[in-house]
């Protein structure tokens, strides 16, 4: 039997899920506009942002921390602040391209993972995420 309780948490996903989406949508619009010859980046570097998930090897817990560190909006948001500031200064300008097609790139696949379902990690195994468990159960 299905509760409101279920019902709720199955909703609140479903937008964060298409919030995430929409973020990553964004992401790459932003790159293709601001940075076209560069539009390839973020999806170059996609499988990047997964090295976190190395800590695994040593202990779901340790895991979690590096993986979580990573898949969330803090750093993306950081860089993307660093590119505006140094924007202004003209010899700066290379810098602040890498910057923000790294902000772009981290959010992107964020935005990804998250409208897939990878949400943030529990400490106690990978697929016990935010956002329900994942793969088969």
């Amino acid at each position: 039997m299905t509760t409101t309780t279920d019902v709720a948490r199955s909703n609140t996903r479903i937008v964060q899920r298409v919030e995430s989406g929409a973020i990553a949508i964004l992401a790459m619009t932003a790159t293709v506009v601001w940075y076209p010859a560069w539009w390839w980046v973020p999806l170059a570097g996609f499988v990047l942002f997964d090295l976190s998930a190395l800590g695994y090897l040593r202990s779901p817990a340790i895991g979690a921390w590096y993986y979580n560190g990573i898949h969330n909006y803090t750093g993306p948001a950081l860089a993307a602040a660093a590119a505006l500031v140094i924007a202004p200064a003209p010899a700066q300008e290379g810098l602040s391209t890498v910057l923000a097609l790294i902000a772009c790139s981290w959010a992107f696949h964020v935005g990804v993972d998250r409208m897939l379902g990878f949400g943030l990690k529990y400490f106690d195994a990978f697929t016990h995420t935010h956002l329900g468990r994942i793969g088969r159960t």
